[in-house]
Formats: C-alpha cells, structure tokens, sequence
C-alpha cells in the first residue's frame, strides 16, 4: 500500500501531516510542490482536490485532504501510536484544543506572517495587515500563547503525556510566527512574544522536544535552511 504526500515547503497545514507520518514511521512517497508556481492548482492536483490546496494524501485510490482529517485518517488507518488519545475523553479534548487553536489563534497568527512574510506559508488572498492591526493580532496571539504555556508547564505536551495531533498542529504555526518575527522590520511587535525563552519557557522547551523527535528533520520546510 501507497502512501503519497503532496506538500509545500513552510505550509504550516503540509507540516501538519509529515510530523504525523514521520511520528507513526509509515513510508510514504514525498512530492514537494512549488507554490510559488502554483503547482498545487495544476489539473493533476485540482482532480484530487478541487480546492487547490495543500496538503493532499493518497493512499492507493484514496484521497483526503484538509490537514486535521488527513491526521484523522491516519491515526484511524495505522492506530499505533495513537494521536488522537487512548479514550474518548482524552480525544475529545484533542479535537477541542484543536477547535480552540483553528478558532481564535490561527487566522491571527496567518495574518501576522502574510504581511511580514509575504508570499510564505498559506497562500492566501486576504490583504495584509495595517499596523493597528498587526498589534491586535499579536495581542490575540500573546494571550492565547499563555494559554498553551499553561498547559505545557503542567506536562510535556498540551494534552496529557502524550505527544498528539494538538502538538502537531500547533507547533507549524508557532514555528511560522517565531521566522515572521525575526524579520528586522518586526523588531518592536516581536517584543511581545521573544524571546520564548523568558516570556514562555515552557513553551520554547515544548518546541524544543518536538525539534528533537526522531525524523523531525526531514519535515523541516527546505526553503528555511537557506532563507
């Protein structure tokens, strides 16, 4: 059985997924588009999602894409390890952290990186962002990022003692946002949020253990080891 990815480098939703295959140690058939080219809305891609967007997984005649139920097929698919919880409770907070982050931290952090990082992580045809709004967004994103380091302070990961899918899918965007605030013309918003080191210390060790999985290298966006 097949397994084949198609991504796009710093795409924290294609991040998502190699995280998840590389966790689970599944072989799978790397195809890195560029979305810079557009590639990912050339016919081929647009007969296995209409939509044009990545990531997408084929699995022999299968396909699924949207990141959080490509995780889901998955975790269903290949159970061991699990990353959606070892009950129903503990998935259920999961699926609610997850719920949490994509309902008021994500489009947050997406609008701080498409104007500081224009051209980089998911294409997007919204504006950027004015000043004011740059600063409500990193107000958003600060508070919410308290939130998560409340969770990691308590254990390894942001549900319970298990690396999950939670992990997976927030670690992308926060990665995103600490190379959108290097950008030397970010200096006075990236106040708010570097250094992880002393404003959020559980999260930075949090970063640092998934930097420090097995196979994490090779889900590391290629472009970023030169730009």
């Amino acid at each position: 059985m097949t397994i084949d990815v198609y991504w796009g480098s710093g795409s924290p939703y294609s991040w998502r997924v190699l995280l998840a295959l590389e966790h689970k140690r599944l072989e799978y058939r790397s195809h890195l588009l560029q979305l810079a080219f557009q590639e990912q809305k050339s016919p081929q891609m647009i007969a296995m999602n209409p939509r044009g967007r990545l990531p997408v997984l084929k699995h022999d005649d299968y396909v699924v894409f949207e990141s959080v139920a490509v995780l889901h097929y998955l975790d269903l698919k290949y159970p061991q390890p699990p990353i959606f919880g070892r009950s129903a409770e503990e998935s259920a907070v999961i699926m609610r952290v997850i719920g949490e982050f994509q309902a008021y931290t994500e489009a947050h952090i997406l609008g701080i990186c498409r104007t500081l990082l224009p051209g980089e992580g998911a294409p997007s045809a919204e504006p950027p962002l004015d000043g004011d709004q740059l600063t409500d967004a990193m107000h958003v994103v600060a508070r919410e990022a308290r939130t998560i380091e409340q969770r990691v302070s308590r254990f390894d990961w942001i549900v319970g003692e298990d690396y999950s899918a939670v992990d997976m899918a927030i670690f992308p965007f926060i990665q995103l946002l600490r190379r959108a605030l290097l950008r030397p013309n970010a200096s006075d918003l990236a106040r708010r949020f570097l250094p992880l080191e002393a404003n959020y210390p559980a999260l930075g060790r949090w970063l640092q253990r998934i930097e420090a999985l097995p196979g994490y290298d090779r889900t590391f966006p290629p472009h970023w080891r030169t730009t």
